[in-house]
């Protein structure tokens, strides 16, 4: 089962067990104010019965419902694991990126610096990510220019755009922890604690 179904899952059957625990604790404090006034010492046994009863049935949702929380801490670990690989893998290659694309403009500028004719598209690049630099390149380069100047090719060509995973995808769709709480519906759950079947 995959990560993201399973929170779905597990966190539809919290939602369920909360649900059914409130109403009962409802159900259990009426019963308790009946107890209270209750005339007859026969209405009193029967109410307390009731109350025993309730009280049991929410001791079995809650600890059902613990056990489907504890499981969720876990898948949301597992998530945010997975979520956290993803984005740092994706930053490490916007670092490397950036340190390639860095290494190109300092190319430029000392190309141009050297006298040489580079690609205007280069120039630019270089002009874009510092009009500064580009200025004391292009100063240099008159300073020692040469009749005869190298000619470049553009170092950037034909550049391709990396697509990556989304985070949110790759994490919901890895695989869920083992040891998954058996999905047991809410009435089963209170008819077990009440002997029901």
């Amino acid at each position: 089962m995959k990560i993201g179904e399973a929170q779905k899952i597990y966190r539809e059957q919290i939602r369920e067990y909360r649900e059914q625990k409130t109403a009962l604790s409802k159900r259990l404090q009426d019963v308790r104010t009946r107890i209270d006034v209750a005339p007859e010492a026969n209405q009193k046994k029967q109410f307390e019965s009731e109350a025993v009863t309730l009280e049991l049935t929410l001791d079995a949702l809650d600890e059902k419902q613990t056990e489907y929380q504890e499981y969720m801490d876990k898948l949301s670990d597992k998530y945010c694991a997975y979520w956290n690989a993803t984005v740092a893998e994706q930053q490490a290659d916007a670092m490397e990126e950036y340190g390639i694309e860095m290494g190109k403009i300092m190319e430029v500028a000392r190309r141009i610096m050297k006298g040489g004719i580079v690609p205007a598209a280069d120039e630019k690049k270089l002009m874009e990510f510092s009009f500064e630099m580009y200025q004391t390149a292009k100063n240099v380069g008159a300073m020692v220019r040469r009749e005869k100047r190298e000619e470049y090719d553009s170092l950037w060509g034909d550049e391709e755009e990396k697509e990556y995973d989304d985070p949110q995808e790759v994490a919901e769709n890895a695989q869920a922890p083992s040891g998954a709480p058996q999905v047991v519906s809410v009435a089963d759950t209170t008819a077990s604690a009440t002997g029901e079947s």
